[in-house]
């Protein structure tokens, strides 16, 4: 632990530097570097990462461009100078020489020294996008994932990086709501991104070519190549989350929009057995056949076909909205373009597209969960069982390699932001001190005796290789460790003596 004689210095220049700061606080822009006294940490930032390469070896950053080097288990943690007062979001070490840490604005920060000391690297997003986490494969290849569906590789030790970021063609969902100029950029080849923001990356401790990658709207890929073909291309799969609900496609007539009796019934039950679960949204497609866009969808007139699929999706809506389900949990699908003159002169085969996409043999409406939950962390104990946490106080459960996925249960709302499993049982740390432990592989999960009250957020977790000695890192600095695989847990910064640290 950090010698209380430190603590104490900690002290007095906090309070010196608090009458520095009132003094030129009003009207001056000011700069502030901590500064280490014989390892010690002057002040405690906010910690959003941390990676353990081994049970002696912690590196852990956060606010204000801070990163924490422990080489004694924890014991004491020294600040590593990283040059920059931007926040790094996530760190990784590929052993104890080698890793990389991200941050905003496409900040990219390379170690070669065990954390002590850091340099930039240029990379396609820089000053552009934030890079949310980092996966180092091995000393010399990592994946970066950030905001506009970043997906940036090395495979050189990050002298160059690789652009492999989610990009829109022509038959993508997103292209119709393209502004024309970008809609101009992908039919001329150029790359528009997609509008998601990636947020978590990482690979099986015992195969490092064995990777997982979520984010925002469910989107979650896998790898078993380390993320790229022979030809340099990107080699990632998308997985699927598996609601637990299905409905059939409910057929209408002929120009037709009353829904059916048992239609109607099985919509009912969708919604009912979704309401409390809020992660989960009712999407509706609306379709139409090829005799009614005959009949209605002369292009120089097309509303009357517009009114029917409108029609359509109005009348699933009501149901749904009877059922209980409020309107902002409806996702409406493949709805009419009734300003699509605006697009007609430069884009003369847009109404074309728009019917082809909702042409189907019998007309009718498509009714279905729509899996968008925000992911926040993924992470793999073996090469088939593995947990993703996120936003509402979602968990998700795969145990086919991240194939398929299913919700499970945690008992409260609280945002999770990381996860994590080992050889007997699992644990999840969130917003608010929320800490729950699952002995059965992700199904149930509860309290964990003896935890630390705190009631500031939890933003990481990670253990060393082994799956023995843990550490959790969040808000003011605080860092907690198990040395029994996550049984029990102890402070060890800030340290319990510090005044500083009441507040936790």
């Amino acid at each position: 632990m950090i010698p209380r004689s430190t603590v104490l210095r900690n002290r007095t220049s906090a309070l010196l530097l608090s009458l520095a700061l009132l003094l030129v606080v009003g009207c001056h822009e000011y700069r502030f570097h901590p500064v280490d006294y014989k390892g010690g940490i002057d002040i405690f930032d906010d910690l959003f990462a941390v990676s353990v390469p081994t049970a002696d070896h912690i590196v852990a950053g956060g606010y204000w461009g801070a990163i924490y080097v422990s080489t004694d288990g924890g014991e004491s943690f020294k600040k590593a100078d990283t040059g920059t007062d931007s926040p790094i979001n996530d760190v990784s070490m590929a052993d104890t020489q080698y890793g990389w840490a991200v941050g905003q604005l496409g900040l990219l920060l390379r170690t070669e020294d065990g954390g002590l000391s850091w340099t930039r690297q240029e990379n396609p997003k820089l000053g552009n996008n934030h890079l949310f986490s980092i996966e180092a494969l091995d000393a010399n290849r990592a994946w970066a994932v950030g905001d506009w569906g970043t997906r940036i590789y090395t495979a050189d030790g990050g002298k160059t990086w690789a652009d492999h970021s989610l990009t829109i063609n022509e038959t993508h969902p997103q292209f119709v709501w393209l502004s024309l100029s970008d809609q101009d950029r992908v039919r001329a080849g150029e790359n528009v991104f997609e509008d998601v923001g990636l947020n978590d990356v990482s690979c099986l401790p015992g195969d490092r070519n064995r990777c997982w990658m979520i984010g925002e709207f469910g989107y979650i890929f896998r790898t078993s190549s380390g993320g790229v073909n022979e030809d340099g291309s990107a080699a990632w799969v998308r997985g699927q989350i598996d609601s637990g609900f299905d409905l059939d496609p409910i057929a209408l007539g002929y120009n037709s929009i009353e829904i059916p009796e048992a239609g109607a019934a099985s919509i009912t039950r969708l919604a009912e057995a979704i309401a409390s679960a809020e992660h989960l949204n009712i999407a509706i497609e609306p379709r139409i056949s090829q005799a009614e866009i005959a009949a209605f969808g002369d292009e120089s007139d097309p509303y009357p076909l517009f009114e029917l699929i409108e029609a359509r999706t109005q009348e699933v809506q009501t149901i749904a909205e009877d059922a209980g389900i409020l309107s902002d949990r409806l996702r409406r699908r493949g709805a009419p373009p009734w300003d699509y003159e605006e697009f007609i002169a430069e884009d003369p085969e847009f109404l074309k597209r728009y019917y082809e996409s909702r042409v189907a043999e019998t007309p009718g409406v498509e009714v279905e969960i729509s899996q968008n939950p925000v992911l926040f962390a993924v992470r793999f104990q073996d090469p088939q069982q593995g947990l993703i946490s996120g936003l509402g106080g979602v968990i998700l459960k795969s145990s086919n390699g991240g194939e398929t996925w299913t919700y499970e249960n945690v008992g409260r709302k609280q945002a999770l932001f990381a996860v994590q499993p080992l050889p007997k049982r699992a644990i999840t740390v969130g917003e608010k001190g929320f800490v729950r432990l699952s002995e059965d592989g992700g199904t149930t999960w509860n309290e964990v005796p003896g935890f630390p009250t705190l009631f500031t957020f939890m933003r990481d977790v990670a253990f060393d290789p082994d799956g023995r000695v843990g550490f959790v890192v969040g808000q003011r600095g605080t860092v907690l460790r198990s040395e029994d695989s996550g049984q029990s847990w102890d402070r060890v910064l800030p340290p319990v003596d510090d005044d500083r640290a009441k507040g936790v």
